[in-house]
């Protein structure tokens, strides 16, 4: 990586902007100048103020993700494990259900 000139605030927050369009990196693009302000002022370390956004982005991304598959579905209504009535069905244990961890995709 080439070093680059010293630039100024404004132009290195110009800079982010247009590189998370470049990138399609919106959800960095969205918080970027909170999360900058905030590791100023908390004195964050450069590899914890990197991995705030990132972690952000990839969450974002999870959720979009989760919303498109269920979207694409095309359930008749929308439910959750929490409405699942657990004594209807005789060979399911709640107790097992409620210990799984989620399936990621």
């Amino acid at each position: 990586m080439s070093p680059r000139r010293r630039m100024s605030e404004q132009a290195a927050e110009s800079a982010v902007d247009q590189a998370c369009r470049v990138l399609r990196l919106p959800t960095i693009s969205n918080q970027f100048p909170d999360l900058a302000a905030k590791a100023g002022n908390d004195q964050m370390s450069y590899l914890v103020f990197l991995a705030e956004p990132l972690l952000a982005e990839c969450d974002d991304r999870a959720r979009c993700r989760s919303e498109r598959r269920i979207e694409a579905a095309q359930f008749p209504r929308e439910k959750s494990l929490r409405e699942f009535d657990f004594d209807a069905p005789p060979n399911i244990d709640a107790a097992v259900v409620a210990r799984r961890p989620p399936v990621s995709g």
